[in-house]
Parts: structure tokens; C-alpha cells; sequence
């Protein structure tokens, strides 16, 4: 059924970064939603494969001593959503993740394969991008950190360089106190679907609840990878909340989105649905945050 050339049970990280340099073409796998189906159908056929999925000490959220949340990149969706610290803190992307696939993918998928795809349809990624995540690599000469807009590559590549894994995935607490956020998924179908347009949006309102002081923008499929939408973030900042700035907000971001057409949608209709997508998310994060239009 699976046409692999060897599979390595990696120990720990260290193990793990010691198989990688020795096995340079092998492919990490860790819930295997992706690679597996890929062997499946011969995509990867006589591939070298470093598994990592008995890795606890990468599985888990919690908070570090300056407040940012951690998240080990082999936490699955499943877990990230009824995680108590996510819930409480980065609601949106339980609520992101929750709309991978089916119940079975998502016990199984994990954040870091989500990401180390690369792929701009990836439902954690537009929440991550809008909240200024961190990426954690583990490699041989280190841990070095970097954040998630640089470690998008192009489609589908990443910045992974030699025997690295990613180990987490870091949200500053500086992104998410006080801020609240709504995602939108758009696809064909509820459920086993990849997104059509991805949608993140997070606001910190001021201590009267009356002016955006801050407002986050993301997109999935929206570009090769996925982005954030700059100009709509300054228009909303330091403005008073209204329906009026919604509408301005969500006509803005088409001066950074930049859709394609393919057969799922044409790019003029991903354009229309980043629109109305961003409008009903800032309209939704800022009711959230206690703001009322």
C-alpha cells in the first residue's frame, strides 16, 4: 500500500535533527493526513521517512514566563481547539483549525504540518499571519526563531533548512491581549474542503469600547502564500468603530490581495468574497471585543 524506502523512529529532537542530517531527502512525518495520502497515490513512492509523532515534549500549549503562548507543533487540531489557553486567549484559531477537513484529520493533523506545508490554503495559517505568530526551528546548530511572514517561502516552500524540524509555534502576548478575532472559511462544501478564500481578522478596542486601536488582516488564497493586508490595518487604526470603517476596511484590503483564478473560483470572485469576508469578520472581532455598530 505504502511504497517507502525506510522509516525512522526518531527519539527525541535531538534525534530527530540527527536523522535529518543523516537522511538529507527523508520526509518528516507526524500525523501523516498528508504524506501518507501523497504515498498513496505514488507521489512519494520509495521515500525515506522520519517520524516524529512519539515526540511529547513538542505536544502541548502553554505560556511561557513573558506571556506567549506556545503551541508544540505536534499538537493536533483537535487538541488545539478545546485547549483552555487557546480558548481563552486565541479563540479564532480553535475555531480555525476546527474547520480542517473532518473530525478523523483533525485528531491526526497537527499545527506544524499544517504549516511546514506551505500551502496558502492552510486554515491555521491566515490566523497565525494576523496575529504576528513566531515560527520555533530546532536544527543542529540551535533553536533560532522567526516570524511566520518570513518563513513562507513561496507556494509550497518554506524556510526549513538543514536538519531542522519546527519544534513550535509562538503568539506574542503583545498580539494577543485584549484582541479578539473571527475566521471565514469559504469553500464549496462545510466540511473535507480546502478553503476557496481564507479570512482572519483580529481587533483591540480601546478601554471605552468606542475606537479600533489596533486591527489585523489576514488571507489564505489570496496570494502564492498567505498575507497580510497592511493598508487596511492603518486605515482602521486609532479610528472610531463603525459600520462606516467596516465597509472602508474590508474595500481596502484589495490593495494587498492578490487572487488567482483556478477552477475552485475566478479571481474576480475571490476579490468580492475577500471583501465581504473581511467586513463580517472585523464586524464580528470587534462585537466580540465589546464594541457595538
Amino acid at each position: 500500500m505504502y511504497d517507502m524506502k525506510a522509516l525512522y523512529q526518531a527519539k527525541s529532537v535531538a534525534d530527530a535533527v540527527a536523522l535529518r542530517l543523516a537522511h538529507p531527502e527523508a520526509q518528516i512525518i507526524a500525523g501523516g493526513s498528508d504524506v501518507l495520502v501523497q504515498m498513496r497515490e505514488g507521489k512519494r513512492a520509495g521515500a525515506e521517512l522520519i517520524s516524529i509523532q512519539t515526540l511529547d515534549e513538542i505536544r502541548g500549549v502553554s505560556l511561557e514566563e513573558d506571556g506567549t503562548l506556545r503551541i508544540g507543533s505536534l499538537t493536533s487540531f483537535s487538541h488545539i481547539t478545546r485547549d483552555p489557553l487557546i480558548q481563552r486567549y486565541v479563540n479564532v484559531l480553535g475555531e480555525a483549525v476546527d474547520q480542517v477537513g473532518g473530525p478523523q484529520i483533525r485528531n491526526i493533523g497537527t499545527i506544524g504540518g499544517n504549516t511546514c506545508n506551505g500551502v496558502t490554503s492552510a486554515d491555521s495559517a491566515s490566523t497565525l499571519f494576523a496575529y504576528d505568530a513566531v515560527v520555533e526551528l530546532t536544527g543542529p546548530h540551535g533553536v533560532r526563531r522567526q516570524p511566520i511572514r518570513e518563513f513562507y517561502l513561496r507556494a509550497g516552500k518554506v524556510d526549513l533548512r538543514d536538519g531542522e524540524i519546527q519544534t513550535a509555534i509562538l503568539i506574542p502576548r503583545e498580539s494577543y491581549e485584549n484582541t479578539h478575532g473571527h475566521y471565514i472559511k469559504y469553500a464549496m462544501r462545510n466540511a473535507m474542503d480546502i478553503a476557496t478564500l481564507g479570512t482572519s481578522v483580529n481587533v483591540r478596542l480601546s478601554p471605552d469600547k468606542k475606537t479600533v486601536e489596533r486591527a489585523r488582516a489576514a488571507f489564505g488564497v489570496a496570494g502564492p502564500v498567505p498575507l497580510r493586508a497592511s493598508h487596511a490595518e492603518a486605515l482602521a487604526a486609532g479610528q472610531p468603530l463603525s459600520l462606516e470603517l467596516a465597509e472602508a476596511f474590508a474595500q481596502a484590503v484589495k490593495e494587498d490581495i492578490n487572487p488567482r483564478d483556478s477552477w475552485r473560483a475566478a479571481r474576480d470572485f475571490r476579490l468580492h468574497i475577500a471583501v465581504e469576508s473581511a467586513k463580517r469578520a472585523f464586524i464580528q472581532a470587534a462585537v466580540l471585543a465589546g464594541g457595538a455598530l
